[in-house]
């Protein structure tokens, strides 16, 4: 009997890795229809408190909807046009500027590990160190030339078009989940009635994670912001644009933030020497320490919190299946993920289990609270008792 039920066990694990390969599988082949939902689904959850403020001033949903939609696409096809024109002038200084300053720099750096050579006594220095360091990345600074940034521009138009090739789709379905989202809530009762399933957790949920993606998009701006404010002080030329980029990246956790840092660094180090860069990169640090391990974790919650393994290999994995809208979009859906998890009974475990610490879950919460209300008994820390009695 028990070599049965250990047989069953172990079916029920290959089916269900089996389930997950075929279901990774078809996220990864339907990223043309996925993606778009889930960006507009961004959009919507983000930008919904917007139009919440407009009904509440009596302007009607049709008009509230129109104006949050305008708002939230003007301010994105601004970033990308004024993106896409500092890009461009970043190429052509760096064709009558910027490269020579990086041979330039190259070529001390090779003069300098030749003058430790020489000291070791190291015979060939200079032809050793061309050899295995320096020559490779010379040859690459001279071989860029006018006609290559215009094919890396030609390329980044084209993504950027490509892109915004899907941006009806997405304006489409962004403009129906804003109007049905108030809606939505007022159907629950009928679809109770219906004998369908109890979805209150999942409006609970959605409130989640519009609360977390609201907290989110305040801490990248502030995030572009200081840094944009950073290069300026540094007097490092396209400060608007690594403040943007700034923006952008900080909603992928950990590698974002560094990614962000590297291009004005290495200007500073070009501009300016190793100083400057220097206190570029940790000004960066700072930043990003202070608002992702401070400010961050304080307006989220320990609700919100995740592990920063889980976050790392998230990132990786949804970078993957969908590129670099999957790694923007990782910690979202790690989040909603997270947060249905925690509202069902069955695999609230999962969701602890993806969790930074552990946390009294909300219906132990509740049952705590229940209990202590009715017999006022001091119980002990983190635990509930089974089936709301006392627990005398």
């Amino acid at each position: 009997m028990a070599r049965a039920v250990k047989q069953g066990q172990g079916l029920k694990i290959l089916v269900t890795l089996a389930s997950l390969v075929i279901l990774i599988t078809g996220l990864k082949m339907a990223e043309g229809f996925f993606v778009p939902v889930l960006l507009a689904f961004f959009i919507a959850t983000v930008s919904f408190p917007i139009t919440h403020f407009l009904r509440t001033h009596r302007v009607p949903r049709s008009l509230a909807v129109l104006i949050t939609v305008m708002v939230d696409f003007a301010f994105l096809i601004g970033l990308v046009i004024i993106a896409i024109s500092l890009v461009g002038d970043l190429q052509e200084k760096w064709e009558v500027k910027y490269r020579d300053l990086s041979y330039r720099k190259v070529q001390a750096a090779e003069d300098w590990a030749v003058s430790v050579l020489d000291e070791w006594e190291v015979e060939n220095s200079r032809e050793e160190v061309r050899k295995y360091v320096t020559a490779d990345l010379l040859q690459q600074l001279r071989e860029i030339k006018v006609e290559d940034i215009v094919d890396m521009s030609t390329n980044l138009v084209g993504r950027v078009a490509s892109f915004f090739g899907t941006a009806f789709v997405v304006l489409i379905i962004t403009v129906f989940m804003l109007t049905e989202a108030r809606m939505f809530g007022r159907r629950l009762n009928a679809i109770c009635e219906a004998r369908g399933p109890n979805i209150q957790r999942m409006l609970s949920a959605t409130k989640d994670i519009q609360r977390f993606l609201g907290i989110k998009t305040v801490v990248s701006l502030a995030t572009g912001f200081l840094a944009g404010f950073l290069c300026w002080a540094a007097d490092l030329d396209f400060y608007v644009l690594w403040g943007i980029l700034a923006y952008a990246l900080n909603y992928i956790p950990v590698v974002g933030s560094v990614i962000a840092g590297v291009p004005p660094a290495i200007l500073a180090l070009l501009l300016y020497g190793w100083p400057s860069a220097i206190a570029v990169a940790v000004g960066y640090t700072a930043i990003n320490v202070f608002l992702g391990n401070f400010v961050e974790p304080m307006m989220m919650g320990h609700r919100f919190g995740m592990s920063t393994l889980v976050v790392i290999v998230s990132v990786m994995f949804w970078g993957w299946v969908w590129g670099p809208v999957g790694m923007l979009l990782a910690v979202p859906i790690m989040m909603m993920l997270k947060v249905v998890l925690d509202n069902s009974y069955e695999y609230r475990w999962l969701a602890i289990a993806i969790s930074k610490e552990r946390q009294p879950t909300n219906e132990a919460n509740e049952i705590r609270g229940a209990v202590e209300a009715a017999d006022d008994v001091q119980l002990p820390g983190g635990t509930a008792p089974e089936g709301g009695g006392s627990s005398q």
